[in-house]
């Protein structure tokens, strides 16, 4: 392929001068600066050296031809824009994909699913030959972008423990995930040796796998526990805010509540202050994330659930990435991290 050059701007290095510099053919140059393999170290050298000094910037429709690789990879969000932006979880999630796939000479493809129209705009981006693969997060039940993936045959890592049925037999299918339930038990586990006897929770939208985690992690320690407990919500402040006014009118003497996300507690706690509670002395609040812009700055600080969100985020793309090298005799496997209690001022 030849290389062309804007009309008027300064002629820029060509793979036929790094070729020179080097005193080595066009193709071992091509094969250096595109990836590819079968050259030995001294010459690899040789070209680099060359590139470095000549400043040459590789050609990307040729890299492909040559490597059959993108160096693009889509991250597909199932959430709407305005959630994306405001909630410092997807922005420490993204962070750890990002440095990731940068680290690997990388680009991120940032797609967001706002409403069932949209799926048809990702999935014909998918199936395009764009990127190498996926990686997958949020999703609800019955989303269908695990099936566009698979059937376009395109590489994905899911981020969370999937839901369909059948999903945990599937051999090739890969997720990461934090350990949900065991992070809900470790909540409640604190509250009870507190001696609070009435935990509330407010789970999150129960058609996500987390969710439904966590709150099986709280029955857990709470089999018989009271249905006027537990309330629904939706992983924002604004949410956690009106689950909590749900609770206090139907149960008003409840002294615990465990918020499956730090958003939602940090709405917990600016409605059990409008309504006279004194935290922890009359409700004890325990969230989950451990995010760094909400659980040290609410008022009192926040106990909550550390899972590591930017390492997941690394994980997804460390995944990926291994399954599109191919290293590994067995191939990469899943991974669930684990959690650990992080305790604050509000519990």
């Amino acid at each position: 392929m030849t290389e062309q050059q804007p009309v008027g701007a300064l002629p820029r290095p060509t793979l036929e001068s790094v070729a020179e510099r080097a005193g080595v053919s066009r193709a071992t140059a091509s094969r250096v600066v595109n990836g590819g393999t079968g050259v030995r170290e001294p010459l690899r050298a040789k070209v680099q050296q060359a590139v470095d000094e000549l400043g040459y910037v590789p050609n990307l429709a040729a890299r492909t031809l040559v490597t059959r690789r993108n160096q693009a990879i889509a991250v597909v969000v199932a959430e709407p824009e305005s959630r994306l932006f405001s909630d410092p979880f997807f922005a420490q999630h993204l962070r750890g994909i990002s440095r990731e796939l940068s680290a690997a000479d990388n680009q991120m493809v940032l797609l967001l699913v706002e409403d069932q129209q949209d799926y048809e705009r990702v999935g014909r981006y998918l199936a395009g030959g764009h990127v190498d693969g996926a990686l997958l997060f949020s999703l609800h039940h019955s989303d269908p972008l695990p099936e566009m993936a698979r059937r376009v045959g395109l590489p994905t890592v899911i981020g969370g423990r999937p839901g369909w049925p059948g999903a945990e037999a599937e051999r090739d299918l890969l997720y990461v995930d934090s350990d949900n339930r065991g992070g809900a038990r470790l909540a409640v586990q604190h509250l009870r040796s507190l001696g609070r006897a009435r935990i509330a929770t407010i789970t999150g939208p129960l058609d996500q796998t987390s969710s439904i985690d966590r709150l099986d992690g709280y029955r857990d320690l709470l089999p018989d526990g009271d249905g006027d407990l537990i309330a629904e919500g939706d992983f924002t402040a604004d949410g956690g805010g009106r689950a909590m006014t749900a609770l206090l009118d139907t149960r008003p003497d409840l002294d615990a509540v465990f918020a499956a996300s730090d958003a939602m507690a940090s709405g917990a706690l600016r409605v059990l202050r409008e309504r006279g509670r004194r935290i922890p002395e009359d409700v004890a609040v325990v969230g989950f994330d451990d995010v760094e812009s909400i659980a040290a700055w609410t008022d009192p600080p926040l106990t909550t659930v550390r899972q590591d969100i930017e390492e997941m985020g690394r994980l997804m793309a460390r995944l990926l990435l291994r399954r599109l090298a191919g290293t590994g005799s067995s191939g990469p496997t899943s991974i669930v991290i684990p959690t650990r209690l992080v305790v604050r001022a509000t519990a």
